[in-house]
C-alpha cells in the first residue's frame, strides 16, 4: 500500500453538494451546514430563504428482516430503528401500517383484555400502551377520534349499580376487586 494520500477525492466530495440549486427559491446555492441534529443542506440564501434538507433522516432503517409473516397483510416483518426506538413494522410500510414493539410478549391473558370493546365509541377496542414514564393504562385503538382510556386492566361486563358497559380490575390488599369504569360511579362489583 502506498502511503501517499490522493486530495484530490476529499476536495471532490466536499464540494459535490455546494453546487446544486436551491429547490424552494431557485436563486439560491445549497450549503453544507451543521446544526444541533447532525448535518443538514442550507439554502446560501438564509434568512430570505429558510429551506433545508437533513442529511442523516432517521426514518425507521432496517436493522434485520426477522422471517415473520404480517398479521394483517401477510408480507415480511421488519425490525426498524427510528426516532423513538427499536420497532417492527411490515415490509410493505406505506400500503400496510403494521407496527408492533419488540418486547411485547403474547400471553393468552393479555389477548383477553385486548378485545374489550370501548364503551364510548362502541367501534373500537381498549389496547394495552405504556405512557412516556412505563406506565401501563388501556385505551381506544381508534384514537384520536375517540379518547376513552382506563388505568386498570378492562374486563367486558356491567356495573350491577348503574349499567355502565365496562368494569376494570383493581388489586388490592384482600384480593382482586371489579369496579366500574365510569368516572361517576366507581363501586366495587360484588
Amino acid at each position: 500500500m502506498s502511503g501517499k494520500i490522493n486530495q484530490q477525492l476529499f476536495s471532490a466530495h466536499e464540494h459535490a453538494l455546494d453546487h446544486e440549486p436551491c429547490p424552494q427559491c431557485h436563486s439560491g446555492k445549497l450549503l453544507l451546514k451543521n446544526g444541533k441534529h447532525g448535518p443538514f443542506l442550507g439554502c446560501d440564501q438564509y434568512p430570505s430563504c429558510d429551506y433545508i434538507k437533513p442529511l442523516h433522516q432517521n426514518d425507521g432503517h432496517i436493522i434485520k428482516e426477522l422471517g415473520v409473516a404480517c398479521p394483517e397483510c401477510g408480507s415480511e416483518l421488519l425490525l426498524r430503528q427510528g426516532r423513538f426506538g427499536m420497532f417492527i413494522g411490515c415490509s410493505h410500510y406505506p400500503d400496510c401500517h403494521f407496527i408492533q414493539s419488540p418486547n411485547k410478549q403474547d400471553e393468552p391473558e393479555q389477548e383477553a383484555k385486548d378485545s374489550v370493546r370501548c364503551p364510548e365509541c362502541g367501534k373500537g377496542t381498549l389496547k394495552e400502551r405504556k405512557s412516556r414514564y412505563g406506565k401501563v393504562f388501556f385505551a381506544c385503538d381508534c384514537y384520536p377520534k375517540c379518547k376513552f382510556a382506563v388505568n386498570h386492566a378492562p374486563v367486558t361486563g356491567v356495573c350491577q349499580y348503574c349499567g355502565y358497559s365496562l368494569l376494570v380490575e383493581k388489586k388490592r390488599a384482600a384480593g382482586t376487586v371489579l369496579e366500574c369504569a365510569s368516572r361517576r360511579c366507581q363501586k366495587i362489583q360484588e
